[in-house]
């Protein structure tokens, strides 16, 4: 039976959200990904970034036997395993990486997975190295665009504890976790990448 299976929204936002890396990332250095899903993500990051090693993880053991059934026939050196990873944990199972990323996840988490993402993007970052997260944001007193409006709307309906954050409240949890204010890049279909660096 094949493990991997596909997301459509993955397709469409990986050569933007690549685009950004390229831009925010240097040369080479350990990328760890958070929340991978399917995987097509961290496969793409590995054939179009060969100086990073890329590290995919997820909390869901489907999501990490995709990525790990998508890795296996593309023959890269430079993408590992997926690990078990809970972004609300106090312990991750790595340690140290040179740049965080995560797509699409805290929108669909509850509200606690997000100062745990930071917190331990905190703890294995070095001073000046990146946490980029992707997605749809609100901002305070501006009205969500009629698209991001209904997400949102569809989000609270599944799930109470879902909903888009708003990118001033998450900002100022990095600053607590000990990150500098951050960076937005306007991305496709009203989502942003927001750059944050780890404070020295």
């Amino acid at each position: 039976m094949d493990a991997r299976y596909s997301a459509p929204a993955a397709l469409r936002n990986r050569d933007p959200i690549l685009a950004v890396l390229r831009d925010v990332l240097p040369p080479a250095g350990l990328l760890l990904e958070i929340a991978s899903g399917s995987g097509e993500h961290a496969l793409h990051w590995a054939r179009h970034l060969p100086g990073w090693t890329i590290q995919p993880s997820d909390a869901d053991p489907a999501a990490r036997a995709s990525t790990d059934a998508w890795a296996a026939g593309a023959g890269l050196d430079n993408l590992r395993p997926a690990l078990p990873l809970d972004a609300a944990a106090a312990d991750w199972p790595v340690a140290r990486a040179d740049a965080v990323l995560c797509v699409n996840m805290i929108h669909i988490a509850p509200w606690p997975a997000t100062p745990g993402l930071l917190r331990g993007a905190a703890r294995c970052l070095a001073p000046g190295a990146p946490l980029i997260l992707y997605g749809p944001f609100r901002r305070a007193g501006q009205a969500l665009e009629p698209s991001n409006a209904e997400f949102d709307a569809s989000l609270r309906q599944r799930h109470p504890e879902w909903g888009l954050r708003v990118l001033e409240e998450v900002a100022a949890e990095a600053a607590r976790a000990g990150f500098g204010p951050p960076a937005t890049v306007a991305m496709p279909a009203n989502n942003l990448s927001v750059i944050f660096r780890r404070a020295g």
